[in-house]
């Protein structure tokens, strides 16, 4: 029963940058890998940025280079920042456990105006 809060969403202009929050309830958030998700109305959902429990990180190709996924295991929150944004990265922004999902959070909406 991990719940998943994510924060720091908001309306920015293109170029413009944010810093994404997800804090994960539970004792085992030091050995999970984490992940960001992105939901665009009439879109799937599509994966964006990785981070292993060892700290390794990936990205998508849209977003590698702009987006910067970081974890404070002591504060169980992983972070999205983002950097150059683009309106085709406005989406609601979620996080999870890749592979052994927890029930989905709000998610928190990013929109980028051009």
């Amino acid at each position: 029963q991990v719940q998943l809060v994510e924060s720091g969403g908001g309306l920015v202009h293109a170029g413009g940058s944010l810093r994404l929050s997800c804090v994960a309830s539970g004792s085992r958030f030091s050995i999970s890998d984490m992940a960001w998700y992105r939901k665009a109305p009439g879109k799937q959902r599509e994966w964006v940025a990785f981070i292993t429990h060892g700290g390794s990180t990936n990205y998508a190709d849209s977003v590698k280079g702009r987006f910067a996924i970081s974890r404070d295991n002591a504060k169980n929150t992983v972070y999205l920042h983002m950097n150059s944004l683009k309106p085709e990265d406005t989406a609601v922004y979620l996080c999870n456990v890749p592979g052994a999902f927890a029930s989905w959070g709000q998610g928190t909406q990013v929109t980028v105006s051009s």
